[in-house]
């Protein structure tokens, strides 16, 4: 009984340990942990921090026209896409997942890849959470530094742009923003480097996305 008690414990702080965690990082440098898997397993991992305001400003635009239209107005969860989603998935239909930059911070910093329901029961409060602890150009300035962006370990917009373009992330052009957006979901299959016909489709239509007068701003 003594050994379930524990068990119990060390699961329950498991689960209590990323809302522990989230409001230290509204400073420093986090890791995802996919990079810190590869580190252990001595996989190749390439990141160079970029402060958001640092950032070509196109980049948080596109990023946010493709990923995640209603950042700034959704508490983390945008309900709306997550119902079609789940909708989608009971009519057999494979959909993104409905998941915000918020969720995808969540699962980046504190849980693992692949469709788990379990996982995503876990996601959502969290996202929640790190909605009201952190500020939006936070979460967004974390997501731009720890999604993979490239194929052989490049993490951040800056080791994305640098593989894809030759150069920072500072000085990224409004197509060279909307190809890194482009690639996000998978950017071992799709690349900003050298962009097929589809990944180049995508990237113009999220320069319209993010030249958009509707599309909010919220990050400075």
């Amino acid at each position: 009984m003594r050994i379930v008690r524990r068990l119990i414990l060390i699961v329950v702080l498991l689960l209590l340990a990323p809302y522990a965690l989230t409001p230290l990082y509204s400073g420093g440098h986090p890791v995802s942990a996919l990079m810190a898997w590869r580190w252990v397993t001595g996989a190749p991992v390439e990141r160079s921090w970029v402060d958001l305001a640092a950032m070509s400003p196109a980049l948080p635009r596109s990023v946010v026209g493709a990923e995640d239209a209603k950042f700034c107005s959704h508490k983390g969860i945008d309900w709306d896409s997550l119902q079609s989603a789940i909708e989608d998935a009971q009519d057999g239909e494979v959909s993104g997942g409905g998941s915000t930059i918020t969720q995808q911070v969540a699962k980046n910093l504190f849980l693992w890849a692949g469709r788990s329901v379990i996982r995503k029961g876990l996601e959502i409060p969290l996202a929640m959470w790190i909605d009201l602890v952190l500020s939006k150009a936070r979460i967004l300035e974390i997501y731009l530094n720890i999604a993979e962006m490239g194929p052989s370990g490049q993490f951040g917009a800056e080791s994305g742009a640098k593989f894809a373009f030759g150069r920072s992330a500072t000085n990224l052009s409004a197509r060279d923003a909307a190809l890194l957006a482009a690639v996000l979901p998978n950017p071992v299959t799709r690349s900003a480097r050298t962009p097929g016909p589809g990944v180049r489709r995508l990237a113009s239509t999220y320069m319209a996305r993010a030249q958009a007068a509707e599309l909010q701003r919220c990050w400075g």
